[in-house]
Parts: structure tokens; C-alpha cells; sequence
């Protein structure tokens, strides 16, 4: 899930994730020093301790460049919960990890897909389960079936949650689209994976004709009509990897990975045939070393450009 702020450079789902084994760790830790029986494995808990915190720093230092490694991570949390739960001298310490059973859950649901998340809760359940049950302590039957139940019951709900808020924070609510922010941001990783793969990108922006006369003249619900209806049909047209977003008002714009200015052209040609409206477009081609600022920055100077000669063809007094 994306998240605004960063924490030393590093994403929140990073960041939590680093706490998370920290916490562990110093929890493995403070047992170690303080058992709370003569059952307790202390050698183990010292072994956890090391982990949690070895796992904490080398996630902080990798994690921003390898996103893998947040799974890595949580499933390693997930494998040593369950050795825990197995090696615990008492039921009160099996018992005591349900929140971290519980914890696992919850961050799957918030920063993964809801079938990543069910899966690293089944994970996590599934180990710390069969820790439990070949654990020596017993009595903790119950406690323990509530926490299974809780991490599903919460992980599901929580990521269902975070699934409608993630597509409500990138969507454009009229037309579908991805917004102004999650284009960018999308655009963004294609034109740093065309880089890295020398492959051309294009950016085109498209600008209705006349819609603030339509607005004008036959109201905004029959300009929100026209809108869905467009890019309906754009959509259609379009190839599974190009990538459409709404940029505000009436202004639209096209990520076109592995185009070149030639491609682009086709592309957007195939957009004109029997649609309910006319439109303006510029186009910028990525060169080593382009942002997505700076092509947007082309692209919206050749769409001025086109702009100006299509009202020029079109005679004074048109919009």
C-alpha cells in the first residue's frame, strides 16, 4: 500500500517492519535476562534476540531497494514465533504470543495485497500452531483459539479495508481512472524501468475541445456524461500496458511504455474513430536522463502548440 512520509528515507511499511523485529528482539532479550520461569530457554531467547535484531538492521539497510525483503522479513517473524511457542516453558508464555500472531496479520492486511495478507496469516496461525501443539505446556486451548480467530477475523477486515482505501486514494471517483497522484506515481516507476531497460517511453497529454462549452450549454451532468463515456472508449482501445489517468478537469494523460514518437502517433490514432468528442494532445519522448516533470513539461508545450493551431484552423471565435 502506498503511504505518504518516510522515516530515514525509509517507507512506513519499511520503518514498522524494522520496529517490529526490534521489538521482538529486545522482548527476546529482556527474557533472556529476566526468565520468567526456571523453563524458560534462555539460550534460545538470547539466539531470538540476535535474530530480531540482526533482521532489523540488515532490513534497514536493504529494505528501500529490495521490496521482497519485506515478505522475507514478516515470514522470518512468522518462523521464529512458531520455534518460540514450541520451546516455551509455559503456557503464559504460548499464550503471550498471540498479539504477535495477531500484530503479523494486521501488517500483511495494511501494506499487502488481501491475498498476500491471508497468506502470511495462515502463516503465521499455521506455525505458531504447530509450535503450540508440540509445545510440553498445555491449558491454553481457548486463549489460543481466540487469537487464531481475532488474526483471521482482523486481517481480513483490515484488509479489505485498506484494499477500499487504496483504490479510493488512486482512483478518479467520475471516470475510473487512476488520479493525478497514482498516475505519477506509476508513470514514474515506467519511465525508470525504461531507463534501465533502454526502452523508449512516451507521455502524451490530451485536452478536450470546447468542453467548458458543454458545461455551459448543456450542464455538468451531461459534461461528466461525455467524460465517463471518452474514456471508456479510450480504455478499450488502449493496450494492456498502456497507462491512463485523469490530471484534472478535462485534461488527461497517456503513459506509453516501450513507444517510441512514431508508436505514440498510432496509439492515438486509434483513440479518434467514432468518439464523442475532439481533443488537443502533445507528446513528449523520454531522453537519457528525462524526469517525468520534464516530459510533461514537452508534452504540455506541444499540446499548446496543437492547441493553437487547431483553433487557428477552426477560425476566430471558436473555443
Amino acid at each position: 500500500m502506498e503511504t505518504t512520509g518516510t522515516f530515514g528515507g525509509r517507507s512506513p511499511q519499511v520503518a514498522l517492519l524494522v520496529l517490529l523485529h526490534a521489538l521482538a528482539g529486545a522482548l527476546c532479550g529482556v527474557s533472556a535476562v529476566w526468565p520468567m520461569s526456571e523453563a524458560t530457554p534462555v539460550r534460545l531467547a538470547w539466539l531470538l534476540a540476535g535474530t530480531g535484531l540482526t533482521v532489523a538492521a540488515v532490513l534497514w539497510a536493504i529494505g528501500p531497494r529490495v521490496p521482497a525483503a519485506t515478505h522475507v522479513a514478516l515470514g522470518l517473524l512468522s518462523a521464529c514465533t512458531g520455534v518460540l511457542a514450541w520451546r516455551s516453558g509455559t503456557a503464559v508464555g504460548i499464550v503471550g504470543l498471540g498479539p504477535v500472531v495477531i500484530a503479523v496479520g494486521l501488517y500483511a492486511a495494511h501494506f499487502f495485497s488481501l491475498t498476500a495478507a491471508r497468506m502470511h496469516a495462515a502463516l503465521v496461525v499455521g506455525l505458531a500452531g504447530a509450535g503450540a501443539v508440540a509445545a510440553e505446556p498445555s491449558g491454553f486451548a481457548l486463549p489460543g483459539v481466540i487469537a487464531v480467530l481475532a488474526a483471521g477475523i482482523l486481517t481480513e477486515a483490515q484488509g479489505r479495508l485498506s484494499a477500499r482505501l487504496r483504490t479510493a486514494a488512486s482512483t478518479d471517483p467520475l471516470t475510473g481512472l487512476a488520479n493525478r497522484r497514482a498516475w505519477e506515481a506509476e508513470a514514474t516507476r515506467s519511465l525508470a524501468r525504461a531507463s534501465r531497460g533502454g526502452e523508449p517511453l512516451t507521455i502524451a497529454v490530451l485536452d478536450l475541445d470546447g468542453f467548458k462549452q458543454v458545461n455551459d450549454r448543456e450542464g455538468h451532468g451531461a459534461g461528466d456524461d461525455l467524460l465517463r463515456r471518452l474514456t471508456a472508449q479510450w480504455s478499450a482501445r488502449l493496450r494492456a500496458s498502456d497507462l491512463l489517468g485523469r490530471h484534472g478537469g478535462d485534461e488527461f494523460v497517456l503513459c506509453l511504455p516501450a513507444t517510441d514518437a512514431v508508436g505514440a502517433v498510432e496509439v492515438l490514432d486509434r483513440l479518434t474513430g467514432g468518439a464523442p468528442a475532439t481533443w488537443s494532445v502533445g507528446t513528449a519522448t523520454a531522453g537519457d536522463g528525462d524526469t517525468l516533470p520534464a516530459l510533461l513539461a514537452r508534452a504540455d508545450a506541444a499540446l499548446y502548440l496543437d492547441k493553437h493551431r487547431r483553433r487557428a484552423a477552426r477560425g476566430p471565435g471558436t473555443g
